[in-house]
């Protein structure tokens, strides 16, 4: 089967085995796959990856232990975990010691024809849901993250820092909990997209505002964004990290220690109420997606995802023009 690889610092196709799969496991046909900034870190150099990347997807299943899973489209959480340790035994099998994790750790990804993942990571995807919208379940799930973590209450004020495919995604989900939603991004045409689901914006090439929020969610995959989030927390507020940058992030300790701020990391994040949140509309993604290219093509869409101003590029089958819902034929690029 066709599947991209990573290798110092380049993506290129390869032919590899079809993979095997395992009891408890499930074969995957790839119907559609994001690439996101983690991918584009990995490619950089992030973790010293080397491997078949890709964990945002949905997929049809092709074979599974339990029947009726087969041909179901389905997304799939992206740890597996041992299932032995005391952190799994507690339910924290996403921070498992000795987890792997779908195109990032140790399990091949889904930049592939094929996968395989453990049937109980996997959620069926409803049929108002198209395929190309469903790979944006897993990013909304890291979103939906934030409100596991951090209290809330409905009304109040929260910045968002950063107006790419995180950053639009954290504000939607937030902003349909009822939270008064300031979305701060250096690209107009990437604000409008917030601007049309009701998302109030503004230029962060202009002085950010000091101190003013409790709650601040940086997401914009630059270093010096945190000391900016910080900046604009007010003491005893709290701010959530979304970005993974694979070089070192510097910091001024001293306003976070006399302000007495709260730095919450957060990433994987619940898939029920990203399918929900998708499948009733409440976040908006067709116009998050830039390209979509074919397989075959993997490594000019990966030139095409690294591109300043780029949104989601999308990978699906080669031959590929309708998804499973029967939705409108999707546009591959030439380009």
């Amino acid at each position: 089967m066709l599947a991209v690889h990573f290798e110092n610092g380049r993506a290129e196709l390869r032919r590899v085995a079809r993979p095997r799969r395992r009891e408890g496991f499930a074969l995957i046909r790839v119907l559609a796959a994001g690439i996101c900034n983690t991918d584009l870190e990995l490619l950089a150099g992030y973790y010293g990856f080397r491997g078949r990347p890709g964990h945002e997807f949905v997929g049809e299943v092709v074979e599974a232990d339990d029947r009726a899973l087969v041909g179901r489209r389905v997304v799939g959480e992206i740890n597996l975990a041992c299932g032995r340790c005391n952190w799994c035994a507690a339910g924290g099998a996403r921070h498992c010691p000795r987890r792997r994790v779908l195109g990032i750790v140790k399990h091949p990804g889904a930049f592939a024809e094929l996968l395989t993942l453990p049937e109980k990571n996997l959620h069926p995807v409803p049929d108002s849901l198209s395929s190309e919208h469903a790979v944006f379940v897993e990013p909304v799930a890291a979103a939906c993250e934030i409100l596991e973590q951090v209290r809330i209450p409905p009304g109040a004020p929260v910045a968002v820092l950063g107006d790419g495919k995180l950053g639009l995604l954290v504000a939607q989900v937030l902003a349909a909990h009822r939270l008064e939603v300031h979305l701060y991004g250096k690209h107009r045409e990437k604000l409008r997209i917030g601007e049309a689901a009701g998302i109030r914006t503004a230029l962060a090439d202009r002085k950010t505002p000091e101190a003013t929020y409790d709650w601040v969610v940086e997401a914009t995959g630059a270093a010096s964004a945190l000391m900016t989030a910080v900046r604009m927390t007010r003491p005893r507020g709290t701010v959530i990290l979304k970005s993974t940058i694979h070089h070192l992030v510097p910091i001024d300790t001293a306003p976070v220690v006399v302000n007495e701020l709260t730095l919450v990391g957060s990433r994987c994040g619940p898939f029920e109420p990203a399918l929900r949140l998708l499948a009733e509309g409440a976040v908006r993604v067709e116009e998050m997606i830039s390209a979509v290219y074919p397989l075959s093509r993997a490594p000019s869409a990966f030139r095409r995802a690294a591109q300043k101003g780029v949104l989601k590029v999308l990978l699906v089958p080669d031959g590929s023009g309708r998804d499973q819902c029967g939705k409108p034929s999707i546009h591959l690029s030439t380009g």
